[in-house]
């Protein structure tokens, strides 16, 4: 029977062997507790209804005899008008308070002595009313005489006597109670002290044995996690007994396979991060731009044009001197700006007819960085995707603004727009990882670099409504040089 307990235990989790261990701690409690809150809730109880039952008792007036005798004398021999009398209030105060303490009593002395009170102030409303009679009546002074000396003052006298009882009562239950309650506390004394004792003994055991069986595999987990910390990533934990620490144990191993395949994978990405610059750095060197673009220069050339020719050539110079930007792959956004406005210049030469352009990006946001070649992809997309599929002049607008934990630019055009169909579809696109081929790709591109370079919560967005326009926003983090 032992061996089989000592099996379970030893197969129980961690968590479930301190929940056992708390468990046999709190049993004692929670049985001592009952036992003292129920204990100090009845004793308490019944006290505090004494205590109440005797301060209700206190209010009864000591003078009450005399103040009633007095005013009945003053009532007979016409001193004072009925009307003004202090009987009813006097009267009404004691019922007032028989009242309250027919409510806290529980002894039949005092429920015998509360009736007898009743009793005699209902007497005593009779004899006052009798003598207001007499008194309506006339010529019944001595009547009304008789009953002040025979009636009332022996009813005042025996009513006072009453709640002198019923006060002696209390007080005898009140040490009655003191002593209920001192045996009370003896008895719990006794019992925190033997509870104690168990306790003690059970923390002293499991202090010392659940600890054992817990040290022995972390230690050995403890010296594989210092060679992981070490840089060893080839280690491995092989501990076999324990719930947790087995768990444990293979979440290191877990951790470390895990960390080797981050590692491949940041090398992958940082990789692929460098062919989409490059890639997009190619994409400037677009031949069939270069070819447009110089084509033009000839053409305006031959015009006779030398202020457009020089406007184009410097626009050009401008344009692959930013796109370089001295090697740099994070740029100011005043940079990119720039490159931005040398490729529309150079466009609305070739588009003059359909393209008109507007930068409002205030100067404010201009020193915050930006990877380079992160808008002039999104600016030929509005330009060959929204303005040229649309019939007469179209505009395309850049602005930017302040955000609370981020800075926005977006680039507008009022172009063909796309279809909510067609717009779910780049949106998809943008944010393929695996994306292939060259549809969207420039989109992508800027989204995947943006991503790669300041992490998940940035990037590219799309909005667009077929035929009126369509926003591409870049969202970027605040970032100074």
């Amino acid at each position: 029977m032992k061996k089989a307990i000592r099996k379970v235990y030893d197969n129980l989790t961690l968590a479930a062997k301190i929940r056992l261990s708390y468990l046999f701690i709190l049993i004692p409690f929670g049985i001592l507790l009952l036992f003292a809150s129920y204990n100090l809730w009845e004793s308490n109880k019944q006290y505090d209804d004494m205590i109440q039952s005797a301060v209700v008792a206190s209010d009864f007036s000591l003078d009450f005899k005399k103040d009633f005798d007095y005013e009945t004398y003053l009532l007979i021999v016409e001193s004072k008008p009925a009307e003004q009398s202090e009987l009813d209030h006097l009267l009404n105060d004691a019922n007032r308070i028989v009242t309250r303490l027919e409510k806290l009593t529980n002894t039949d002395l005092n429920e015998t002595e509360l009736s007898s009170v009743k009793k005699y102030l209902i007497n005593l409303e009779s004899y006052k009313l009798r003598i207001i009679a007499n008194l309506k009546e006339g010529d019944k002074y001595e009547e009304n005489m008789e009953i002040w000396e025979n009636d009332v003052q022996v009813v005042t006298e025996l009513l006072q006597d009453s709640m002198y009882h019923y006060q002696y009562y209390e007080i005898v239950d009140l040490q009655k109670t003191s002593e209920v309650y001192q045996e009370t506390y003896l008895k719990m004394i006794q019992v925190i002290i033997t509870i104690a004792v168990i306790i003690g003994i059970l923390v002293f055991f499991l202090s010392y044995y659940i600890p054992l069986s817990i040290t022995r595999p972390i230690l050995k987990l403890s010296k594989v996690t210092e060679q992981v910390a070490k840089g060893d990533l080839t280690v491995r934990s092989d501990i076999k007994s324990g719930v947790e620490v087995l768990v444990l144990s293979n979440s290191l191993n877990t951790m470390v396979d895990k960390i080797n395949e981050l590692l491949e994978q940041v090398k992958e990405e940082q990789i692929h991060l460098r062919k989409a610059e490059f890639e997009i750095l190619q994409a400037q060197i677009n031949p069939h731009f270069l070819y447009n673009t110089l084509d033009t220069i000839v053409w305006l050339a031959e015009a006779g044009d030398q202020k457009k020719v020089v406007s184009m050539v410097g626009s050009l110079s401008e344009f692959f001197r930013t796109s370089l930007s001295k090697g740099e792959d994070i740029v100011s956004i005043k940079s990119e700006l720039l490159h931005v406005r040398s490729y529309l210049e150079i466009q609305q030469v070739r588009y003059q007819d359909i393209l008109q352009y507007e930068l409002q990006v205030p100067e404010n946001l201009e020193p915050y960085r930006i990877p380079k070649i992160s808008i002039q992809p999104i600016v030929e997309n509005a330009l060959y995707h929204g303005i040229k599929n649309k019939r007469g002049v179209g505009k395309i607008t850049i602005g930017g603004a302040m955000k609370a934990d981020y800075l926005l630019l977006w680039v507008k055009d009022d172009g063909i727009g796309f279809t909510q169909e067609r717009l779910s579809q780049i949106r998809a696109r943008i944010h393929d990882r695996k994306a292939t081929g060259k549809e969207n790709y420039g989109l992508y591109n800027v989204n995947e670099r943006i991503r790669l370079n300041f992490g998940e919560a940035y990037g590219v967005s799309i909005e667009s409504v077929y035929t009126e326009y369509t926003i591409v926003s870049v969202k970027l983090p605040y970032l100074r040089a």
